[in-house]
């Protein structure tokens, strides 16, 4: 393993607060520049980066191969098949096709490409403009979802002036479900920003109809960086099997470059903090690690999967020791349920009823309504138009995996006693949580113990239509729902019963 290369911290970035500059680390690489300027114009860009080199299409693809270049938008795809799958998609469509960034990142704990677009938006151009030249492609259409994002591009795109192919921007619903792949290019066709249910590849069939090559913003601006350094030049941070570097969003709030194959433990330090209780990998999609793992895990796709983790979009959330486990999860899957697309029913309705069932267990509903939670789980698997009632199920099964005792204690009426901070961040405001019905009391019911029994029939003749004797005499049943209209007699029944065999059990 190579040694990692200094990291660099870019601050949050709301849109309400401006952002502080950084101290120059390392070689050029995403974040280049920002020791100058809060954000790169194009004038600034130039002198830091120089002009991007043109390539024809099979060059582009040898460079993706040779610095392995995957999509950084969760499913690490190899970004060189992507543009050999373009590539093939085009030539049966008459030289036809697109260009997609995606831009928009609606999970809250995600702020990396937003941080991209913010303050070096050039670098992500230059990462789509030279895909879209070696394929050929007719337009390049970024999706965002922020309004200073959208700004921010659009003064990207006034700064280069007129270029071709032509780049445009559009500002989509934001929702957690807009970055899915037809989702997106459905609202970049002026369509609803619905997942579409089909399964259908943007490289066939995307924007406007035509092969589009889809990627989301930090894959772009890897491609440009690896297009000025060459595939030996990017190599010389990371790791030989995984070269360069990634961005994090680390607690929500903090935007951060490092290296594959940096510590996780030194991500947190540097961001000042540490695993916690926890730490959430790929955000609300991903998996938790426990403190131990999370103390000695590496970044890397070989490394994480040792511990059935991935990067995913990039999203690193430490659980806080002061913090409710078992309420932020409850909060997390309030936010989910209310993300839903709201076109199908086992999303529109099965996600709610996860969250609620899942609130229930933690007020104290006991070790059945935990059932009932898995039960809610296994009913909204694979039953969406999208992978979002996937992900909202894996996302409450690896917090009750990684928390077992929590979310036990919490069942059973002991709670942790912590508040819910919102360490696990969402946007917007969350679902009323409904108001707890109390759950009627018990139905009280009348037992026989057989131990005792002699057959003396006498509570027959006390409680009638309650008890029934059998043709040697003993009560039919020996466990017997009594209607309230019953209790006194029963209670007569009990007390004179020559054997003591009988019980009232239930109720309050």
């Amino acid at each position: 393993m190579t040694a990692p290369a200094p990291t660099r911290l870019l601050p949050a970035v709301p849109e309400s607060e401006p952002v502080p500059t950084l101290a120059s680390l390392g070689p050029p690489r995403l974040l280049a520049g920002l020791d100058e300027m809060p954000r790169l114009d194009r004038v600034a860009h130039l002198a830091r980066h120089g002009t991007p080199p043109r390539m024809s299409a099979q060059e582009l693809v040898a460079l993706a191969e040779d610095t392995d270049l995957r999509g950084r938008g969760g499913a690490g795809f190899p970004f060189a098949r992507k543009l050999t799958a373009v590539l093939d998609g085009t030539r049966r469509a008459d030289g036809k096709c697109a260009v997609v960034v995606n831009g928009s990142e609606g999970e809250p704990s995600c702020l990396k490409d937003t941080a991209l677009l913010l303050h070096v938006p050039h670098l992500v151009l230059d990462g789509a403009l030279l895909a879209a030249e070696a394929l050929g492609a007719q337009e390049v259409a970024i999706g965002v979802t922020r309004q200073d994002v959208e700004d921010s591009v659009r003064r990207a795109i006034a700064e280069r002036g007129p270029v071709r192919p032509a780049l445009r921007v559009t500002k989509l619903t934001e929702r957690f479900v807009t970055g899915e792949g037809t989702a997106l290019t459905n609202g970049l066709n002026g369509g609803p920003g619905l997942p579409s249910g089909r399964k259908v590849r943007s490289s066939e069939r995307g924007l406007n109809g035509i092969p589009t090559l889809l990627s989301n913003t930090e894959t772009y601006a890897q491609l440009a960086l690896a297009a000025r350094l060459g595939a030996l030049g990017y190599r010389t941070t990371g790791l030989p099997a995984e070269p360069g570097t990634l961005l994090l969003t680390v607690s929500g709030n903090r935007v951060v470059e490092v290296p594959y194959g940096i510590p996780l433990a030194r991500v947190l330090a540097l961001c000042g903090t540490d695993p916690g209780q926890g730490v959430m990998l790929g955000g609300y999609h991903g998996t938790w690690l426990s403190p131990e793992d999370a103390a000695t895990a590496t970044l890397s796709r070989q490394a994480l999967a040792e511990h059935g983790a991935v990067l995913g979009a990039g999203a690193v959330l430490p659980m806080p020791h002061d913090t409710c486990v078992a309420g932020e999860t409850v909060r997390v899957a309030r936010w989910m349920a209310g993300e839903s697309a709201g076109q199908c029913g086992p999303c529109v309705l099965g996600l709610p009823a996860l969250a609620d069932a899942l609130a229930h267990a933690v007020r104290g509903g006991g070790s059945a309504a935990l059932d009932v939670v898995r039960t809610r789980m296994r009913a909204v698997r694979g039953r969406g138009a999208c992978s979002h009632p996937d992900g909202t199920a894996r996302f409450v099964d690896s917090a009750l995996t990684a928390f077992p005792e929590e979310f036990e204690r919490h069942a059973h009426g002991f709670g942790c006693g912590r508040p819910v901070t919102g360490a696990l961040p969402v946007t917007g405001h969350l679902p009323p949580t409904p108001t707890a019905t109390p759950p009627p009391p018990p139905q009280e019911r009348l037992l026989v113990d057989w131990t005792l029994c002699r057959g003396h029939g006498l509570c027959a003749d006390l409680v009638p239509g309650m008890v029934r004797l059998g043709p040697d005499g003993y009560p039919e049943s020996a466990n017997m729902p009594m209607p309230a209209r019953m209790r006194r007699r029963a209670q007569l029944a009990v007390r004179r019963c020559p054997a003591l065999a009988l019980r009232i059990q239930g109720g309050n």
